[in-house]
């Protein structure tokens, strides 16, 4: 095969193949050359984000990563909450990449934003399985009618009565992120036994890999669209105890609040139209109503969250028409809601 076309292909020493590399020197997994450089080629053009080439790990991926144990190797049992987030993580790294957006209809703004219908504005395979399987079913349904945000998540999830659209739900999209992983090298596969049966676990790997990504959470003011949408996935999957079992307690709930704040912000479209005075979830509000009784500040540095707002929007296309960035404020819309919903 030659180099110019297809799949990139190295021989490894066991005489293995791997199709290029997510990570330099790192673990061989399978990737379209052309892919890596749609950064470069949008740019050009002026339909993709600006500021280079994917990330080496997508959204759901850095989700899921911060909610396994490191040694254990698996997430908390009682996390009801990050099987459907994830799913809302896949359509907002579909819009970060420009494949989906929504339609743009001068009428979309009398519903709310987790109302507005969905479109797929590339086709172009991203070399990563579940957000490909999910692109081609979207581009399949565009063909019968066009749904909103919510029902995308829905269907994604299972979480729907229609017999006819079951077979939207994405299976084992846990499992799947996690050996996606192990090919990174970021995990590793270990079998468990726990009493009654034996179980596969995949304990961190790469610690440097989730210490950067924990980090990012930690100091959010990185000012990129990417760790905004990090943090609010990670907090409403209930994934950042993990994260954040390192600080003391009112360092911990000072930055949940934070995180709470943030999102307020980024729930509404365009971005910045959060009241300010409350928080985006139910949980939330009732940790910042418990500072207000210990005697500590109910909102703590919105000018810094606003700050934020400033330079994600300075990645936006085309401002507050920019129908990607919408669909995220859409996603995180349906999330924030998921104490109530679950």
């Amino acid at each position: 095969m030659s180099s110019g076309g297809g799949l990139s292909r190295r021989r490894q020493p066991n005489g293995a193949l791997h199709a290029g590399s997510a990570f330099e020197g790192g673990n061989k997994i399978a990737y379209d050359p052309r892919d890596l450089n749609e950064g470069d080629a949008d740019a050009g053009g002026g339909a993709g984000l600006r500021g280079g080439r994917m990330p080496k790990l997508t959204i759901m991926e850095e989700v899921l990563l911060l909610g396994i144990k490191d040694k254990q190797g698996y997430l908390s049992f009682w996390n009801d909450n990050i099987s459907y987030a994830l799913r809302g993580c896949i359509l907002i790294e579909l819009a970060l990449r420009r494949r989906i957006a929504l339609v743009k209809d001068p009428n979309r703004r009398r519903s709310a934003v987790s109302e507005r219908l969905v479109e797929v504005i590339d086709e172009k395979q991203t070399g990563e399985t579940i957000l490909d399987e999910t692109l081609k079913m979207m581009k399949a349904q565009e063909a019968t009618e066009k749904m909103a945000v919510g029902s995308w998540i829905d269907l994604l999830s299972g979480e729907t009565w229609n017999v006819m659209k079951i077979g939207f739900q994405l299976k084992q999209v846990r499992e799947r992120l996690a050996k996606g992983l192990v090919d990174k090298g970021v995990l590793r596969t270990e079998k468990r036994n726990f009493l009654l049966f034996d179980m596969a676990t995949h304990p961190v790997a790469d610690v440097r890999t989730k210490e950067s990504i924990i980090t990012r959470v930690e100091g959010v003011q990185c000012r990129a669209i990417r760790a905004v949408c990090l943090v609010c996935t990670a907090y409403t999957a209930s994934v950042l105890d993990n994260a954040f079992g390192r600080l003391p307690y009112e360092e911990r709930e000072a930055a949940f609040q934070r995180c709470d704040e943030i999102l307020a912000e980024f729930v509404c479209w365009p971005f910045g139209g959060g009241s300010g005075s409350g928080g985006a979830t139910a949980a939330g509000r009732r940790r910042q109503a418990a500072m207000i009784g210990t005697g500590g500040s109910g909102i703590s540095g919105r000018d810094s969250v606003l700050g934020l707002v400033q330079e994600v929007r300075k990645e936006s296309i085309g401002g507050d028409e920019d129908l990607g960035f919408e669909l995220v404020a859409g996603v995180l819309e349906v999330l924030s809601k998921l104490d109530s919903l679950i």
